[in-house]
């Protein structure tokens, strides 16, 4: 009997999802905001991409490396807020067992990717200031491509991993997921196996592919700040710190709450908390990256001028 149960928990009957901040007053003024947030960061991701793709002044690495950023935030909002938004607006909470293994596939994919390749963006950047003669040979459209590749492929590698030993746990009992999504912690609460094992590996996991990335994207802005502080022409080095800052900006966005879920203890966690940072790092800030951007950035401003006349 026991056996059956372990079976039983493991199957592939879908769970509940409680939804956002569970109990709140105010859901439905939040779902609201949600759509809308979710509607900009579609038009402005869309919009940034669009713009590089079609604007030959923006055909240079460091917008290509922009346009995959922008192309990896429509993908993560579209993993979470579709089915938040239709499981409030139907008056549902289900989600399927293979809706539940896409969200915790896809969720864990497009993090990794934007980790490695923020890291690679920091790594265009340094090379542009630090070593300006020699950009055209380092960071070629094959380098670009290369970057890209490696971005999505480790992502992917780390959604499979993440996956494969989230679901892997017999789940017994109740079904009621208390997050708006299938996030990873979540679901493992769901576990009647200790968990501890693999904790230790969402740790490691997370050493290699945060803390690594940022230790990486520190070091490169170091060397970055130090070399644009030695440059005599103000106008210079205020172009340069301009370029930096949007990245900056979006870096820490990205890392500030994901180190705060990722790297401080599960007793100290709630699921508000839990659920407030996850709505800052995979709906919130895929809103605010392309308007980062666009509205610091002169190239991009221009470009975007350049369409509107035409229209």
């Amino acid at each position: 009997m026991q056996n059956m149960g372990r079976e039983n928990g493991t199957s592939t009957v879908g769970f509940t999802l409680l939804g956002l901040f569970p109990g709140s007053r105010h859901v439905g003024f939040l779902i609201c905001t949600i759509l809308l947030v979710y509607v900009v960061a579609i038009t402005g991701n869309t919009t940034l991409v669009l713009l590089i793709s079609l604007d030959p002044c923006l055909h240079s690495p460091m917008y290509f490396l922009l346009s995959q950023l922008s192309l990896m935030d429509i993908s993560l909002i579209s993993t979470t807020v579709p089915k938040m938004l239709t499981n409030f607006f139907s008056g549902m909470s289900a989600i399927s067992y293979i809706g539940c293994v896409t969200q915790v596939y896809l969720y864990s994919s497009l993090t990794g990717s934007e980790c490695v390749l923020l890291t690679l963006m920091a790594y265009d950047r340094y090379v542009a200031i630090c070593n300006p003669l020699r950009y055209v040979v380092i960071v070629n459209s094959e380098t670009c491509l290369q970057m890209s590749i490696m971005s999505w492929l480790g992502g992917a590698l780390n959604g499979f991993v993440q996956t494969l030993f989230t679901m892997h746990f017999p789940r017994c009992g109740s079904k009621e997921i208390r997050h708006f999504f299938c996030e990873l912690e979540a679901v493992l609460k769901l576990s009647c196996e200790d968990s501890s094992t693999y904790w230790k590996v969402v740790f490691m996991s997370a050493v290699i592919l945060i803390l690594t990335p940022f230790s990486l994207i520190l070091t490169s802005y170091i060397f970055i700040f130090l070399t644009v502080f030695r440059l005599n022409s103000t106008k210079a080095r205020h172009k340069a710190l301009a370029t930096c800052s949007s990245h900056l900006l979006v870096v820490l966005f990205y890392f500030g709450p994901t180190m705060l879920i990722c790297m401080t203890p599960r007793s100290l966690h709630t699921t508000e908390q839990e659920q407030g940072l996850s709505v800052f790092y995979t709906i919130l800030t895929p809103m605010l990256n392309p308007l980062i951007y666009s509205l610091r950035n002169k190239e991009v401003r221009e470009a975007l001028r350049k369409v509107l006349r035409k229209v």
